[in-house]
């Protein structure tokens, strides 16, 4: 008893008391600011070029996050043009919001007029979810994991991760959708009792990252369901993803 009493005395308090305000320290990337200073046609296609997962495009500048690895070769390149910013609160439930375009330094947020009047209703208070990888590398799976841990505990706002769909309210997806997982994958999605709901958690997930276009994946499940949150990152971080889902799931009028 003594022992873990001065341990608690060294280590302090480990838990992070308000996940919607605390500042992240040391190195992170998260939503991109692109000024609105004027390249040439050459620097315009070498910063398109940087991009291995053609993230970037020009005219208008603009960074999909759903595509970016996050890597930061072309703030290195472009100091002037693209900086990444601290801010983690980058989860929406609209692809189309993950496309940061130059001038532009909003904050992201979700869409009300899109989240589903029943998520509020049925999950405020309480989402069991269930994580598929669909070819995941294990970065991802393992920061989900990380959401539940001293750090972040996740399951104070009532929500966890659970081992069966059918006890389950929603799907984690993370993988870029391999053509193998495809049956799996639809498998659970149909033991998930209604009403359900699905987030795409990191870049292979939205969009196939590195792996986009090819003809291992079978990504015809996103035609067929509604999205209600994308969560972008390689990997993600847990601040975004527990953040979105608080935002997606609080009490609306």
């Amino acid at each position: 008893m003594i022992g873990n009493l001065k341990i608690l005395k060294h280590q302090g308090k480990q838990y992070i008391p308000d996940v919607t305000k605390v500042d992240i320290p040391g190195v992170f990337r998260g939503r991109p600011i692109i000024s609105s200073e004027k390249l040439n046609e050459q620097e315009l296609q070498e910063l398109k070029d940087l991009c291995p997962t053609n993230a970037i495009g020009i005219n208008p500048v603009s960074i999909d996050m759903g595509r970016c690895t996050f890597c930061g070769e072309c703030a290195f390149a472009f100091p002037n043009k693209i900086k990444f910013t601290k801010d983690y609160k980058i989860a929406t439930n609209t692809r189309e919001d993950l496309i940061i375009k130059e001038g532009q330094d909003n904050v992201i947020e979700l869409n009300t007029d899109l989240i589903r009047k029943e998520i509020s209703s049925y999950f405020s208070g309480s989402l069991k979810l269930r994580q598929v990888s669909t070819g995941g590398d294990g970065s991802n799976e393992m920061e989900l994991g990380a959401c539940n841990n001293v750090n972040f505990d996740m399951s104070r706002f009532g929500i966890d991760f659970v081992s069966s769909p059918r006890h389950a309210d929603g799907l984690v997806i993370t993988g870029a959708f391999s053509e193998n997982m495809a049956a799996s994958l639809q498998i659970c999605y149909d033991a998930i009792p209604e009403p359900k709901i699905i987030i795409l958690a990191g870049i292979d997930a939205i969009s196939g990252g590195i792996f986009e276009g090819s003809p291992a994946l079978d990504r015809g499940f996103l035609d067929k369901y509604h999205i209600d949150l994308y969560v972008p990152g390689n990997p993600i971080h847990p601040l975004t993803f527990i953040n979105g889902i608080l935002d997606l799931i609080k009490k609306r009028k």
